[in-house]
């Protein structure tokens, strides 16, 4: 398994697995699966309702567009996925693979737009060959889109112990203070915790300050928990509050 280490703009590395060649490959073939049965629903749906005429006395350009219009879920597909289930498609969940950025945050639009334009070159030119030989030679299992976009797949198959994850002890009656918490990601806030943790370790309060004001300039909470040390583990707790009852 190939190895990332990711290091933050919080200066904290952050290890992964890059997903494999083979997740990729069937993540892949799920998805064209999910594509052929949308092709066969709309065959279904033109027989029902005998379409088959819809063509007739239209001149070309509005054919084209119908045509265009039918297939834009197809052609949009890992575009659409992505934005909104932020790195993954059908596919990618079914093999439990997600896109991320190389500096450890959460891909944005537009890294998933330059993902897809480069589609073009790396999977439907000879039949993904190009895609499949960028992967097996790249030191970080990408293919040209990814490289154009800083980003990589990863594997979430790892077994991760519970202190490298955003989970937190809260009581049955705990009383959240910041609601604004929700302003932050899963992502967002397992960067937090990490860091936080390694500057309490290494008492670096400077750190602390400056996480602690990056939280607040991201989500618009101000401290009213005492130090900038409460202040973090407050928005940890509020955070993982949010996220358990919603």
């Amino acid at each position: 398994m190939t190895q990332l280490s990711i290091n933050t703009t919080q200066n904290v590395n952050i290890n992964f697995t890059a997903a494999s060649v083979g997740d990729r490959i069937l993540g892949q073939l799920l998805d064209s699966l999910v594509k052929i049965a949308y092709g066969i629903m709309v065959y279904v749906i033109v027989q029902i309702f005998s379409l088959e005429n819809l063509f007739d006395g239209l001149d070309q350009w509005s054919i084209i567009a119908i045509i265009s219009v039918i297939g834009l879920p197809v052609m949009f597909y890992s575009l659409i996925q992505e934005s909104l289930w932020e790195g993954q498609t059908i596919g990618k969940k079914l093999m439990k693979v997600k896109v991320i950025k190389l500096d450890g945050y959460q891909a944005g639009f537009g890294d998933y737009l330059i993902r897809w334009l480069f589609r073009l070159i790396d999977i439907s030119v000879g039949n993904g060959v190009i895609g499949l030989i960028t992967i097996v030679s790249s030191s970080k299992n990408q293919r040209l889109g990814d490289m154009a976009a800083g980003t990589a797949i990863i594997s979430l198959k790892n077994n991760i112990n519970i202190n490298h994850t955003i989970i937190q002890d809260i009581n049955s009656d705990y009383l959240p203070t910041y609601p604004l918490v929700i302003k932050l990601s899963d992502n967002d806030v397992r960067i937090v915790k990490e860091t936080f943790e390694t500057a309490v370790l290494q008492k670096d309060f400077i750190t602390l300050s400056k996480l602690a004001n990056k939280i607040s300039t991201v989500t618009g909470i101000k401290n009213t928990s005492g130090t900038d040390t409460d202040f973090i583990r407050v928005v940890l707790k509020d955070y993982n509050f949010y996220t358990q009852n919603m």
